[in-house]
C-alpha cells in the first residue's frame, strides 16, 4: 500500500524540481525526502524521477503520477478542511499571493480584520511583481489584475482599479506641464516593460472621444509600486493606480495630468486553482474581499474625492 506521506513528498519534489527545495518546504531532512521517493518507486516498481547534479526530471511515469497526485492531494486537503470547518468555521493555512503594491497598501489594512473573523486560519502572504504558478507554488488564492486567460483557474471578480496619469510638482517645475498629448513626447515616461521595439500605449477617453498616445519609456520597471515611487520622487510621468496616488494627489505631492480625460480601469479578480473552489477557507477570504470592495466599506469608487480610502469600485464593468 502506498504511503500517502510519500506521495506528498513526491508531489513537492516534482513541483519544485529540486530535492533541497522540497526538503525545506516540507521541513524534513533531504535524506528523508530521498527515502520517501525510493519507497514510492519501489512500491510502484517504476522510476519516477531522473536525478542529475543540477536538476530533477520527471520520467513518463513520474509525469503521469504528478498530474494525478496534484488533483488527488488537493481534493483530500479540501475534504479534510471542509470536515474541520463543520465544527467551528474555516481553519488551516491560507496562502495568498498578490502584487507588492496591493499587498502593502490594501491587504495590510484588510487582513487584520479577516484574521479576527477567522481565528483558526493562519495566513501566508506572498508578495511579488512576478506571476506565480498557483499549483506548483501551492497558492490557495491570488489577487490578479487584468484579463483572466488561464482556463485552469477559477476567477471571482472583486472590482476595478482606477488609474491616473501623474507627475510630481518638482518634475513639472523643471520640465513644464504638458497641456496637450503631443507634449508628452518631450517628457520622461515611466512605464511597465513592453516587448523590445514596441512603444507603450496609453489610451485616454473623454465623452466618447478616444486618444492613443505611444511613446518609449525612459524608465521601464516591472513593479507598479516602484513606478509610483519614481513618479513621486520626480523621475518622470507615469500611470498610477488610485489606491497609490489618490492620497498623494490630495496632499499635493502629485499632480494629476489631463484630469478631464480618463484611462481604462483595470479589473481585479481573486483567482484560485479549480480544486480549491469549494474550500471553506478560500470562500471565506473571497467573500470578505468582495464585501470590502463595495460602497460604504474600505474601497470607494472615487479615489480622488475619497483619497483616504481604497478606490476599488465593484459596480463597474
Amino acid at each position: 500500500m502506498i504511503d500517502l506521506n510519500d506521495l506528498r513528498v513526491f508531489e513537492r519534489v516534482a513541483a519544485l524540481r529540486n530535492f533541497s527545495a522540497a526538503s525545506r518546504e516540507l521541513d524534513m531532512p533531504k535524506s528523508s525526502v530521498s527515502r520517501s521517493i525510493q519507497r514510492l518507486e519501489a512500491e510502484l516498481a517504476t522510476r519516477l524521477l531522473q536525478r542529475t547534479t543540477r536538476d530533477v526530471m520527471l520520467t513518463d511515469s513520474g509525469t503521469a503520477l504528478f498530474a494525478k497526485a496534484k488533483d488527488l492531494l488537493g481534493q483530500l486537503d479540501q475534504t479534510i478542511e471542509y470536515v474541520g470547518s463543520l465544527g467551528d468555521g474555516p481553519r488551516g493555512t491560507l496562502r495568498v499571493s498578490a502584487g507588492i503594491g496591493f499587498g502593502i497598501n490594501i491587504l495590510s489594512a484588510l487582513l487584520p480584520e479577516f484574521a479576527q473573523q477567522c481565528p483558526n486560519v493562519d495566513i501566508v502572504l506572498d508578495l511579488s511583481s512576478q506571476p506565480v504558478d498557483l499549483v506548483s507554488d501551492r497558492i490557495d488564492v491570488a489577487i490578479r489584475m487584468g484579463p483572466m486567460p488561464d482556463s485552469q483557474i477559477v476567477a471571482r471578480r472583486l472590482g476595478v482599479l482606477h488609474r491616473y496619469l501623474c507627475a510630481s510638482p518638482d518634475y513639472l517645475a523643471r520640465r513644464g506641464t504638458p497641456v496637450a498629448f503631443n507634449h508628452l513626447h518631450n517628457h520622461d515616461m515611466i512605464e511597465l516593460p513592453v516587448a523590445e521595439g514596441r512603444k507603450s500605449v496609453w489610451v485616454f477617453k473623454k465623452d466618447g472621444e478616444v486618444v492613443e498616445h505611444r511613446q518609449s519609456a525612459r524608465i521601464a520597471v516591472n513593479c507598479a509600486l516602484t513606478i509610483h515611487k519614481l513618479v513621486v520622487n520626480g523621475a518622470g510621468i507615469g500611470v498610477s493606480s488610485g489606491y497609490l496616488c489618490a492620497p498623494e494627489i490630495k496632499s499635493g505631492r502629485l499632480v494629476r495630468l489631463f484630469p478631464e480625460w480618463s484611462l481604462p480601469s483595470v479589473q481585479v479578480h481573486a483567482v484560485f486553482p479549480t480544486q480549491r473552489e469549494l474550500s471553506p477557507t478560500v470562500r471565506a477570504f473571497v467573500d470578505f474581499m468582495r464585501e470590502n470592495s463595495r460602497d460604504g466599506h474600505q474601497w470607494q469608487d472615487d479615489p480622488i474625492a475619497n483619497a483616504s480610502r481604497v478606490p476599488l469600485d465593484d459596480r463597474k464593468g
